[in-house]
């Protein structure tokens, strides 16, 4: 899991909070009647699997559909809407599964839900092993926000299910302990440098709300919030105006020890993945969709990561990981780590490239 920064102290700071190919001659009469195609080894590791999706989705096109990781078989497995590109996605390295909707299909359903269900509450999320974007509506939607929600999601047929949430979706600020201002408390994300200067990120209601940081309640000064999108995205980015305060590239495990984080990558559906955060600690799941709408009371997100790991308020801006991989900043949820709960993270290789940052 990624590990939580901890509060800086005289010694520490706040860190990040982060098949051979086979080339077949028929043998017997059977056999060659059977088409053979040629594979490229499997990916080794989720990262590589989600690096390999990039590049067989390019090569798709229109027959495209998402795709997913297998943990269990160490399985890249590509939906697509042909056998000709089943064919391609095998070549590749990928397990094919044939489906009825494409992706872009899929895409233009969400942009219906954008134009006709915006309502505070909701969020949706492609979810490419049952190949439909799954619709959540929490407890505040009810009348007739709810009955136009169930309307526009009706109207797109069997790309798109419902489901109803008796937890709220928002995202996860309190007052507490941590990294604190004067009303609120956030987590750090991860340490960066930009310009050859310290800084760290976390997410952007946390920057939109506390202009100064302090690693204590009441205490002194450390950071000072930089820049920050929120809504529309959620990340946010603190420079540091404490000299003698440490800003190593981990995060906090909360069990004695730390994860040292060496770079950045985006994730893919069914990787395993950690979250670290200054109310719930260090806490594991997988990821469940990508390029997730919430909408929020104060505003919609987009582009968000999906998982199945909890989080609370006060977790807001912790880091999302795998290893030493940094992969999101903690956004908002709903539910709990009592009672098991769903989150939602920015994707940090977007907060990098907009703050201008990188991690170290």
């Amino acid at each position: 899991m990624l590990k939580h920064p901890r509060v800086p102290t005289p010694r520490s700071v706040l860190a990040g909070v982060g098949v051979v190919t086979l080339a077949i001659a028929p043998l017997l009469a059977l056999q060659s009647a059977q088409a053979h195609t040629a594979r490229a080894p499997g990916p080794p590791s989720a990262i590589a699997a989600a690096e390999r999706a990039v590049a067989i989705s390019s090569s798709l096109g229109a027959a495209g559909a998402g795709s997913y990781y297998d943990p269990d078989n160490h399985k890249l497995v590509v939906n697509v809407t042909t056998e000709e590109a089943a064919g391609k996605a095998r070549a590749a390295g990928a397990e094919a599964r044939i489906v009825k909707h494409s992706l872009a299909s899929l895409d233009a359903a969400r942009a219906t839900l954008k134009e006709h269900a915006s309502i505070p509450g909701t969020s949706w999320a492609m979810d490419p092993r049952i190949n439909k974007v799954v619709v959540t509506a929490d407890r505040t939607v009810r009348g007739e926000d709810l009955e136009r929600l169930k309307a526009v999601a009706g109207s797109l047929g069997d790309r798109a299910v419902i489901q109803l949430s008796p937890d709220t979706i928002e995202p996860l600020i309190a007052g507490g302990d941590a990294i604190w201002g004067d009303d609120a408390r956030c987590s750090l994300g991860f340490n960066v440098t930009k310009g050859g200067q310290p800084y760290f990120l976390t997410a952007g209601h946390c920057t939109h709300a506390v202009p100064i940081w302090s690693a204590t309640l009441q205490g002194p000064p450390f950071a000072m919030s930089e820049a920050g999108s929120f809504p529309g995205d959620d990340f946010g980015i603190a420079r540091y105006t404490a000299a003698d305060m440490a800003h190593p590239s981990e995060v906090n495990l909360y069990s004695g020890g730390a994860q040292h984080i060496a770079r950045a990558a985006d994730p893919i559906v069914g990787q395993k993945v950690r979250r670290s955060g200054s109310t719930t600690h260090v806490h594991d799941g997988e990821v469940t969709a990508l390029n997730v709408t919430a909408n929020y009371q104060e505003g919609t997100v987009e582009g968000l990561i999906q998982t199945s790991v909890c989080a609370e308020s006060g977790d807001s801006g912790g880091p999302l990981f795998e290893g030493d991989t940094a992969l999101g900043l903690t956004s908002g949820g709903r539910g709990s780590c009592a009672a098991g709960g769903v989150s939602l993270y920015q994707p940090v290789t977007e907060a990098l490239a907009k703050t201008g940052s990188r991690l170290g």
